[in-house]
C-alpha cells in the first residue's frame, strides 16, 4: 500500500553463500529464489508474507519499480526466480551496469503455509570484488546491509556457516556496529548437518553449542540444517524434506554421538522448526508492544489518505465542471488586472528591491535598441539609480525620452549636393520663396530621420515596462488568494492569461507607434510650416536660457524664455494665435553681405507674418500645393527671395547658380531653426500626451475587459482545454481510483491489525 509502518520485521544478513535465501524459502514454505555460485542476491529483497488459509498455491506479486502498485500474480511459483533475476538485471543495467543496488525489490507472498511476517534478504558480505566489478563493491554491500539493519523495529537474523569457528566469525563485528548489545539479534549457525560429522563425543557437541567465551551470555544461537536436494520442485515435498532433515539431525545427536547431547539446554535451539517457533513468538511479543503506536499510525494514515481522496474527488469534479472553472478563472483574471492598475497608480506594497529596476537595468533587461544616434550612457534622468516599477518607471522613461529628444541636433554634415539639388528643384518650380521652401524641406526631412527612431524606441521601452507588471501582479494575486482560487496547478491557463496581457500591450504599442508617426507627419507637414512662422526659435536646451547671437541668425524673445512655451500654452488641436513680437537684432560693425542679407530676410519674414495675420486672429492661409497662397504671403516670399539673391545678380542660368551658392548658409540656418521648432513641438506636446493617452488610459479602462473577452469568449471545449490536456480527466479519475483502493486497503489493514492485536 506504499505505507512505511514501524512494525517488527526481520533482516537476514551474513556472508555470501551462508544460506540466507534458502532460509527465506523455508519460511515461505516453497522454493523460488535464485542461487548462483558467487553472488545470488544483488538487491535487497523485501518479502511480505501473508498467511492466507485459502491460498493452497502461493500467490506472489512484485511491486512496480516506479509506483506502489503490485503487478499480477506470478504463476507458477517457480517462475518467481526468473522474474526477480530479470528485474535485477534490468535495473542494474539502467544504473550503468553496477554490481549491486540499494533499491529493494518488494514481493508480496500469500500462502496457507507461511507465517505473517516480513523478511528482508540482503546481498551477502564479500571480501573482494569479482572480475569485472568495481573495487568498492564490498564496501557498497556493507553500507547497504547496515542501512537495512539499522531501524530499531527490525530484528537481525545473522547467519554463519557452522563450519566456521566462533572465534573466526568474520562478519559478527558488522552486527555489533548496528546492535552493540545483541538486543535484537538472532544468530543462526546454518548448514549444521555438515558440522555434525566432526563430533564424536558429548563434550565436543556441548562446547560448540554453548559458544562459551565467544558470544555474550544473553546470546543463544540456533543451529539449522535445510534440505540439499535441488531436484525438489513441489512445495509439499519441500516442507516434508525440512521436517525429515530436522528429525535426522536429532537422531544423529542422540544416536551418532557418544553420550548424546544436553537436550535440556540445547534441544529448543536446534532445527528449523524451533527457529520458526521462536521467531513467531518473538514477533508476537514485539507486535504487542508496537500495536498501540501502529494502530494510531494506521488511523492517521487512513485519515490522511481519505482527505487526499476527497481532494481528488473535488479536483475531478472541478475538471468536469466548466462553469465552476470559468467563475474561478474570471475572478483570478480580474484580480490580476486590478493589481496591474494599482501598480500603475502607485503602490508601496511590492518590494522595489525585488521588482524594481534602475535605468541601466531597465535598458539591459528590455533588450531593445536604445536611443538611436545618441550616447545612451550620457542620458540619465532624475532618480536613474532608483529601483522603480509601474507608473513611476513609466514617468521616468518619459523624462528620459524628453532628454533624448532635446539632445538631438540638426545634422551638421548635411550634404551640400543634397541641398543644392533641393534648391535647384524649387528654383524651377517656385518663382518666389525657393530658398525658404528648400529650408522647410530640409528641416522636415531631418526631423523625420532624427525623431522617428526615438519615438519607436520610446514605445518599445514603455511597452516593456508595462509587460513587467504582469509578473508582479500575478505574484500579488497569488499572495492574496487561496491555493484553490489562484489556479496554481493549471499551467496552460496561466500561460494563456500572460499571453493575453502581452498581446494587449503589443496592440497598444502598435497604436502608439502609428499615432506618433501621424503626429510627426503633422508636425512636419506643409500646413505646420505656417504655424512655425509665428513661433520663436527655442534654441538648443543648454543654450535656451541665454540670449542668442544674432550673427548666427537666431531670434530671441524679449523675456529670455524658450519659445516652446508658446506650443504648450496653445489650445489642444488649435493653432496658436501669434501675439505682438518685438524683434531685436545686433548688426556687426562690418557685416558681410550674406549676414546682412540673412538678417534682412528674417525681418522681412516677420513683417510678412504680421501682414498675413492681419486677416484676423487665429486664421492661417492654406499653403498646400492645391491652394494658392494669399497675396500677403506671396509678397513676403517674393521679398525673401529677392533679399537672398546676391547684389547685381542677373536673370541668366549662371546667375541662378550664383544665387543658390550664396544662399546656402541662409538655408542651413533657417533649416536648423525650423528643426528646433519641430523638435520642441514633438518633445513637449505631441509625444508625451500621446504616449500617456495611448498606453495608460487603455490599461486603466480596457485591460480587464479585453483580457476577459480573449480568455472567456470561447466554447466550453476550447476553454476546458486550458485546464485539462488530452487524457487529463482520465488521469485524475485513475488517481482517484488508486486513492480509493489505497483507502480501502488501509482500512482493511487497520481492522485486521486491530483484530490481530486482540489475539496477541
Amino acid at each position: 500500500m506504499g505505507e512505511s509502518l514501524a512494525i517488527p520485521e526481520i533482516v537476514a544478513i551474513g556472508g555470501q553463500s551462508d544460506g540466507k535465501s534458502s532460509l527465506l524459502e523455508a519460511f515461505l514454505g516453497f522454493r523460488f529464489n535464485v542461487r548462483e555460485v558467487e553472488m545470488g542476491t544483488r538487491r535487497p529483497l523485501i518479502v511480505q508474507m501473508v498467511h492466507d488459509p485459502t491460498a493452497q498455491e502461493p500467490r506472489c506479486r512484485l511491486q512496480e519499480e516506479e509506483s506502489n502498485e503490485y503487478g499480477p500474480p506470478i504463476v507458477p511459483e517457480t517462475a518467481v526466480a526468473d522474474a526477480i533475476q530479470r528485474r535485477t538485471e534490468e535495473h542494474l543495467r539502467k544504473m550503468g551496469n553496477i554490481a549491486v543496488s540499494s533499491k529493494p525489490i518488494v514481493m508480496r507472498a500469500e500462502y496457507a503455509y507461511c507465517p505473517n511476517l516480513t523478511i528482508i534478504d540482503t546481498p551477502g558480505f564479500i571480501l573482494k570484488a569479482k572480475t569485472g566489478e568495481l573495487d568498492n563493491t564490498p564496501d557498497e554491500i556493507m553500507s547497504m546491509v547496515k542501512a537495512q539493519a539499522s531501524p530499531p523495529h527490525r530484528m537481525i537474523l545473522f547467519l554463519q556457516q557452522s563450519s566456521v569457528e566462533w572465534a573466526s566469525a568474520l562478519w559478527l563485528r558488522v552486527v555489533q556496529e548496528v546492535d552493540p548489545y545483541f538486543q535484537r539479534t538472532v544468530i543462526v549457525a546454518s548448514k549444521f548437518d555438515n558440522r555434525l560429522k566432526e563430533f564424536a563425543e558429548r563434550w565436543e557437541v556441548d562446547k560448540y553449542l554453548s559458544a562459551t567465551g565467544y558470544l555474550p551470555p544473553n546470546v543463544r544461537p540456533f543451529f539449522v540444517a535445510l534440505p540439499k536436494d535441488r531436484a525438489i520442485q513441489s512445495s509439499a515435498e519441500w516442507r516434508r524434506s525440512m521436517a525429515e532433515v530436522d528429525a535426522a539431525v536429532f537422531k544423529h545427536l542422540r544416536d551418532g554421538i557418544k553420550g548424546g547431547f544436553d537436550e535440556e539446554r540445547f534441544a529448543s535451539r536446534i532445527g528449523f522448526s524451533n527457529l520458526k517457533k521462536f521467531l513467531e513468538e518473538e514477533l508476537s511479543r514485539r507486535y504487542r508492544e508496537a500495536a498501540p503506536a501502529t494502530l494510531a499510525l494506521l488511523q492517521e494514515r487512513c485519515d490522511a489518505v481519505s482527505a487526499e481522496l476527497m481532494a481528488a474527488e473535488i479536483r475531478l469534479k472541478a475538471a468536469e465542471d466548466v462553469g465552476a472553472l470559468r467563475r474561478v478563472a474570471m475572478k483570478y483574471a480580474d484580480t490580476v488586472a486590478r493589481q496591474v492598475l494599482l501598480l500603475l497608480q502607485g503602490s508601496a506594497e511590492p518590494d522595489p528591491m525585488q521588482h524594481g529596476l534602475t535605468t541601466d537595468e531597465e535598458r539591459a533587461t528590455s533588450r531593445a535598441p536604445q536611443w538611436p544616434g545618441l550616447n545612451s550612457a550620457a542620458l540619465q534622468p532624475v532618480h536613474h539609480e532608483s529601483k522603480l516599477f509601474g507608473g513611476a518607471a513609466f514617468e521616468r522613461c518619459l523624462e528620459e525620452f524628453h532628454i533624448a529628444v532635446n539632445s538631438t541636433r540638426f545634422p551638421a554634415s548635411m550634404s551640400s549636393d543634397r541641398l543644392r539639388n533641393i534648391m535647384y528643384a524649387y528654383k524651377g518650380k517656385h518663382l518666389t520663396g525657393g530658398p525658404t521652401k528648400a529650408a522647410e524641406d530640409v528641416a522636415r526631412q531631418a526631423a523625420k530621420e532624427a525623431l522617428g527612431p526615438l519615438l519607436d524606441a520610446a514605445c518599445i521601452r514603455l511597452s516593456f515596462i508595462l509587460r513587467r507588471l504582469y509578473d508582479i501582479a500575478a505574484d500579488r494575486a497569488a499572495a492574496t488568494m487561496g491555493s484553490k482560487e489562484n489556479l496554481h496547478p493549471y499551467i496552460a491557463f496561466h500561460a494563456a492569461l500572460r499571453s493575453s496581457h502581452q498581446a494587449f500591450i503589443n496592440r497598444l504599442e502598435e497604436q502608439a507607434r502609428g499615432m506618433l508617426r501621424t503626429h510627426l507627419e503633422a508636425a512636419t507637414s506643409q500646413f505646420a510650416m505656417n504655424m512655425y512662422v509665428h513661433v520663436s526659435d527655442p534654441g538648443d536646451p543648454e543654450e535656451s536660457m541665454q540670449p542668442a547671437d544674432c550673427s548666427d541668425g537666431d531670434l530671441v524673445e524679449d523675456d529670455g524664455m524658450v519659445a516652446c512655451e508658446q506650443l504648450d500654452n496653445s489650445a489642444e488641436g488649435a493653432m496658436p494665435t501669434p501675439g505682438p513680437v518685438r524683434v531685436q537684432m545686433t548688426v556687426p560693425e562690418t557685416p558681410s553681405f550674406a549676414i546682412s542679407a540673412a538678417a534682412q530676410v528674417l525681418n522681412d519674414r516677420l513683417k510678412a507674418v504680421h501682414l498675413a495675420s492681419a486677416a484676423g486672429p487665429g486664421r492661417f492661409e492654406d499653403n498646400t500645393p492645391s491652394r494658392r497662397a494669399t497675396k500677403s504671403r506671396r509678397v513676403a516670399l517674393q521679398q525673401n527671395s529677392e533679399r537672398l539673391r546676391p547684389a547685381g545678380a542677373g536673370n541668366g542660368a549662371s546667375e541662378g547658380g550664383n544665387s543658390v551658392g550664396s544662399s546656402y548658409d541662409d538655408v542651413i540656418s533657417a533649416a536648423e531653426s525650423l528643426f528646433r521648432k519641430i523638435r520642441c513641438a514633438v518633445a513637449t506636446q505631441y509625444a508625451p500626451a500621446t504616449l500617456k493617452s495611448t498606453f495608460l488610459d487603455p490599461m486603466t479602462d480596457r485591460l480587464a475587459l479585453e483580457v476577459s473577452l480573449d480568455l472567456f469568449a470561447r466554447t466550453d471545449a476550447d476553454f476546458g482545454s486550458m485546464f485539462s490536456a488530452a487524457g487529463a480527466v482520465a488521469a485524475l479519475a485513475a488517481k482517484r481510483d488508486m486513492l480509493a483502493r489505497r483507502v480501502e486497503g488501509l482500512i482493511k489493514c487497520k481492522n485486521e491489525f486491530q483484530e490481530l492485536a486482540k489475539c496477541l
